[in-house]
């Protein structure tokens, strides 16, 4: 599916649907509620894979962030859109798709004005091999150690997404309860 024709589900405050819009359309200075997904992806060493937005991305050009973003299509499953958005940003697929963060959610404003406005429950995922990425996602990628994330997080979050930041957060609370 080409980036032009894709859609996004838009989603009233208790997340449900209440439209469509084509995704090129939706993230501006007045980006509408819609339905998203993040995802870490780990290898069989326990690392983590983190990327490098590519330095053309809309928002948040050149910020390393976690494995990979998307939004599931209208009456497409959240499996079936994280394991394409995996195949089409980082060239990989993964298995063992799990939910880390159902209930997260979160509005940032990038530098250039631009929102975003997300539903976005958080997923976690096993590689099968190595990523190959799309240049027009992703500049750079690395498989770090989780308790190197962690520092680099705390050390310097202006460093990477808002999301990753508030994502990272959540989950370090949700492991230590």
């Amino acid at each position: 599916m080409s980036t032009e024709a894709e859609l996004v589900v838009l989603v009233d405050e208790g997340g449900n649907p209440v439209g469509t819009a084509p995704k090129v359309s939706v993230h501006t200075t007045e980006t509408p509620l819609h339905l998203a997904f993040s995802c870490h992806v780990t290898n069989a060493n326990g690392e983590v894979l983190i990327t490098r937005r590519a330095l053309s991305k809309k928002t948040w050009p050149g910020v390393w962030t976690n494995s990979f973003c998307g939004h599931p299509g209208p009456d497409e499953s959240m499996d079936d859109a994280i394991r394409r958005r995996a195949l089409q940003e980082l060239g990989l697929e993964i298995r063992d798709i799990r939910v880390a963060l159902p209930d997260f959610r979160y509005r940032a404003v990038d530098a250039s004005g631009i929102v975003e406005n997300e539903i976005c429950p958080v997923f976690a995922a096993t590689a099968v091999g190595e990523p190959d990425p799309s240049p027009d996602e992703v500049c750079e990628w690395r498989w770090v150690k989780p308790e190197n994330l962690r520092a680099a997080i705390e050390g310097a979050p202006f460093a990477f997404s808002p999301w990753l930041v508030w994502q990272h957060e959540q989950l370090v609370e949700s492991r230590l309860d």
